[in-house]
């Protein structure tokens, strides 16, 4: 492959040009029948320098779009509608540290990468040991370590039950949620081979 002053020129490919009747090399590369999209980076057509040059300029870009398709695709932000975790507002992060928790920028920022790194490990413990998303799910949501037997598991279970029921919140229904939580996280886990179940 090699290029010269006009941009884009790709020779040495042995292509003809796609002009009907043209036996030029095709060096040019012009969108083709089908476009890009899902399934891949579509067809190009190969032209000449001349036949490129008249493609070029009847070219329509906007061909087919609905009025409201040609204003968003001329958007400065046409593109980037599909935000990456970087760009997002939050920058992926589930919530902004509670800066009057420390006395410098730099230790939030360091208790944040230290619990990423302790997610990052315990995620690879969790896959050593053979277990899905929603069994990692239901320790997390129990607080166990993924060693705990059949005993730890019925006493946090039960301690977590006493802790949110409304029984024993004097009537209290708003930890109603995370008390179905602990159940169903439970007996997901109760019946578990590592429970014996």
């Amino acid at each position: 492959m090699s290029s010269d002053r006009f941009h884009g020129r790709i020779g040495g490919s042995g292509r003809l040009c796609s002009a009907p009747g043209c036996d030029q090399p095709g060096e040019f590369r012009a969108p083709g029948v089908r476009p890009p999209g899902f399934d891949g980076p579509g067809e190009y057509r190969w032209f000449c320098l001349d036949h490129i040059r008249q493609f070029n300029a009847g070219y329509d870009f906007f061909k087919g779009m609905t009025q409201e398709q040609i204003m968003a695709a001329q958007s400065p932000l046409s593109g980037w509608e599909t935000q990456t975790r970087a760009f997002r507002p939050d920058a992926g992060i589930d919530q902004a540290p509670r800066w009057a928790d420390f006395n410098d920028p730099l230790e939030a920022i360091a208790r944040r990468a230290r619990a990423r790194r302790e997610d990052h490990h315990r995620n690879a413990d969790a896959a050593r040991r053979g277990l899905n998303p929603a069994d990692r799910r239901a320790y997390d949501v129990l607080g166990l370590g993924f060693d705990a037997d059949r005993k730890v598991l019925r006493q946090r279970y039960s301690e977590l039950v006493r802790r949110y029921h409304p029984d024993r919140n004097g009537g209290d229904r708003s930890h109603e949620a995370r008390l179905q939580e602990v159940v169903d996280a439970y007996n997901h886990l109760r019946k578990h081979g590592a429970f014996g179940g």
